[in-house]
């Protein structure tokens, strides 16, 4: 039986927090690690994204530090006793909003500390002293060498999303941040997956850790509905179009494999008039916090991202995810997908599927999941727009001596009257190129008593004179013969 909040025992101001959040009964996740991180000893936790780890860490280390709370203004007295590590911008101003909510009745402060913008304000608010430090690694290393966070006084570390952090390349500021730390220190390890390299990272730095895992690694949930559509590049958007009019989806995530093309289908699907919003790597960190801000406020219907924003964001009830490009790692599948469906509600995952490597693709995504895919047929509602059906035939153009070129349609004849007689006309002939004049002539075979060519030519060149003439004519009656026997 799942327990309730209120059997945790929470200190009066985090309970009060809790239930202004509207928090009820635990997920697995927290119903198994919020009691063992209450006991002080170290965690190596697996979930899917979207089972409520933030609070399964978050709550039972501000109960801890809150045995220690000061009151006094003095940042002196307000040292870094908690350090919470991510990945990506995105999911470090997420999890410090979560923890900022849960300790809005106690006297700990918190802050986020991340790359894409000024250091300034961030430098400002670690001098007033702050007890929950969330960051990126790369932005807090900046900070530990301009002497701005200390860390000499952690006694809590958290690696969320750890997986996600070694595939960005973390691992060496993971050991430098680490090796700041002191050496007697509660160590939550998080992570979608435990890998061979997780499990390596855990057994340097952590101390007999209890490991949680509440779900099969790589299982996807039950109630997100998954199609695989076999269509190709040109019609993958006016696919998603017509699935977003036929299933009436009002909000969803599209996931595209590079930066290049997460713009410019942004653009393309705004231009059709759906209100859309792009998320990827070259955007500004106020203009990703613009685009996610809007999306959680439903102003745009569709956000079309890269995979940074695949893993951890909490955006309730977004109805459907889209695959626009299946996703080159077979476990970005499951975290892009876990978007959707979240909490026991029900979603819809949309794969777009054009043949060549995306066969491999697919291959994988079927081994890790351990489910068969089939892929299936898209019937568009409407015609093809283009007007002409390329079904393999040759399609070829042909000029005229004046420059005029049409097109020239390769259309059996029978399709041809068939299509004439649904319209109620003649049948339809296939243009031609204009011929020039002279080949609609009748041929006129020559007379028997006909004048010779030579002669006729001869007999019509200019007189300029006798002598002239008489050269002239003999020339011409010379080259004329010499032709004809020839």
């Amino acid at each position: 039986m799942t327990s309730s909040f209120s059997n945790l025992s929470l200190a009066e101001p985090l309970a009060r927090a809790v239930a202004e959040m509207g928090y009820e009964t635990m997920t697995p996740i927290q119903e198994q690690a919020i009691p063992v991180v209450l006991s002080g000893q170290d965690v190596m936790g697996a979930a899917q994204t979207g089972t409520g780890k933030t609070a399964a860490f978050s709550l039972p280390l501000l109960q801890r530090m809150l045995k220690h709370e000061n009151s006094s203004t003095s940042p002196a007295r307000h040292p870094v006793r908690a350090l919470v590590l991510l990945p990506t911008r995105e999911l470090a101003d997420q999890v410090a909003q979560q923890v900022k909510l849960y300790a809005k009745y106690t006297n700990l402060r918190s802050t986020v500390v991340f790359g894409g913008i000024d250091m300034k304000p961030q430098t400002l608010e670690l001098k007033r002293g702050v007890e929950v430090l969330v960051a990126t690694p790369g932005r807090l290393l900046d900070h530990i060498e301009a002497k701005n966070a200390v860390l000499n006084q952690v006694e809590y570390v958290v690696l969320d999303e750890a997986d996600r952090m070694l595939d960005i390349g973390f691992l060496p500021d993971l050991q430098r941040i680490l090796s700041y730390l002191p050496k007697q220190r509660t160590t939550l390890l998080f992570s979608a997956t435990f890998s061979p390299e997780i499990k390596r990272l855990a057994g340097s730095y952590l101390q007999n850790p209890v490991t949680i895992e509440v779900a099969r690694p790589n299982e996807t949930a039950s109630t997100v509905e998954q199609h695989f559509y076999s269509v190709t590049d040109d019609d993958k958007r006016r696919a998603l179009k017509q699935i977003v009019k036929q299933r009436g989806i009002t909000q969803a995530f599209v996931f595209v494999n590079s930066k290049l093309g997460c713009a410019r289908l942004a653009r393309s699907l705004e231009r059709d008039g759906l209100r859309t919003t792009a998320l990827h790597g070259d955007k500004s960190q106020d203009e990703r916090l613009k685009a996610l801000a809007s999306f959680k406020a439903g102003e745009v219907d569709l956000l079309v991202c890269t995979d940074v924003a695949a893993r951890g964001l909490d955006i309730k009830d977004v109805p459907a995810v889209f695959n626009f490009d299946i996703p080159f790692n077979a476990e970005d599948y499951v975290h892009r997908i876990g978007r959707t469906g979240r909490a026991g509600a029900s979603g819809l995952a949309v794969s777009f599927a054009s043949g060549g490597n995306d066969a491999r693709l697919v291959a994988d995504i079927e081994k890790l999941i351990k489910k068969k895919i089939e892929l299936e047929p898209v019937e568009f509602e409407e015609d093809n727009p283009r007007g002409r059906i390329n079904d393999g035939r040759r399609h070829w153009r042909e000029e005229g001596e004046a420059g005029d070129a049409r097109d020239v349609l390769d259309q059996p004849r029978e399709r041809r009257e068939t299509e004439a007689r649904r319209g109620g006309g003649r049948p339809h002939r296939a243009p031609s190129a204009p011929r020039d004049p002279f080949f609609d002539k009748p041929y006129e075979p020559g007379q028997a008593d006909a004048t010779p060519a030579w002669e006729a030519a001869a007999k019509a060149t200019p007189s300029r004179g006798i002598s002239s003439n008489i050269k002239t004519k003999r020339k011409v009656a010379a080259l004329f013969k010499s032709a004809e026997t020839s």
